[in-house]
């Protein structure tokens, strides 16, 4: 499997396709195969590169530093090594990865795609004062799983994130692949991931496309909705029928949109 090093560490990918690059970012205990659904469809019209963030599939959390911070350098870094420009796509908290590289390095990001960007919004963006926000759920989730009920926590965290009765509803290799990036929730619960602000999103210079599913859970709705309001040049795609998974739920309608935004290319690119 490919690596590029940054910062000493080994940032595993998968690699499809030929022209402008785009990086595709995934969420919690998830990993680059994730984006199986995409690599095709994206890799007819750009050099599509599915990152595993360290500490996730192949690799696995040992201790090491597992922030939106790290991840967001890793991230940068890696841009850096494939040229210093890209597309950038991230879903749940590879969206708030994406959002915070594009917000703090705006020469790497051509282009921005957040798929229900998880995290909080502070105030400054209509959210409550010192949310605990998600980091209480995730906190529970690490604690089953530190004592070894790793089916348990996962379910915990996949009822509250996706639906109730979505862990049974899922087949065995979703499950499996959630159970394989379970020790990552152990270093993710104690990131203290800070909130999106108006501030930071002001930042964000370039296109920016943010997507949520039709039946997605609310929190999902009221960050999209208070980013793609502050932040310059964005529009907003719902994909109907669809929860927080929805680039798995409707790939088809997921890709049509993603595509249909990437298709105007930035000049020279």
């Amino acid at each position: 499997m490919p690596c590029i090093a940054v910062d000493g560490r080994d940032i595993h990918y998968a690699e499809a396709g030929d022209g402008p690059p785009l990086v595709l970012v995934h969420g919690t205990l998830l990993d680059q195969r994730y984006w199986a659904p995409q690599m095709a469809p994206f890799a007819a019209c750009y050099r599509v590169f599915a990152l595993s963030m360290l500490g996730c599939w192949p690799t696995a959390w040992d201790g090491q530093d597992f922030t939106i911070a790290r991840h967001t350098a890793d991230v940068a870094g890696f841009i850096r090594a494939i040229g210093g420009k890209a597309r950038l796509l991230g879903h749940s908290r590879g969206g708030h990865i994406a959002f915070r590289v594009a917000s703090e390095h705006p020469e790497l990001v051509t282009e921005l795609v957040l798929s229900e960007p998880g995290g909080d919004c502070d105030e400054s963006l209509g959210g409550p004062p010192a949310s605990a926000g998600q980091a209480a759920g995730f906190n529970t989730v690490a604690a089953e799983i530190a004592a070894g009920r790793i089916d348990a926590g996962l379910r915990q965290f996949a009822d509250r994130v996706y639906g109730a009765g979505t862990w049974d509803a899922w087949p065995e290799d979703a499950r499996q692949h959630h159970r394989e990036n379970a020790r990552s929730m152990l270093g993710q619960a104690h990131e203290n991931r800070k909130p999106y602000g108006l501030t930071a999103a002001q930042a964000i210079r370039c296109r920016t496309l943010l997507l949520n599913g039709g039946n997605t859970a609310p929190s999902f709705v009221a960050n999209v909705g208070a980013l793609v309001g502050a932040i310059p040049d964005a529009r907003r795609v719902e994909i109907p029928g669809t929860t927080h998974d929805l680039s798995n739920e409707d790939p088809a309608a997921f890709n049509a949109a993603v595509l249909a935004f990437l298709t105007i290319r930035s000049p020279g690119l």
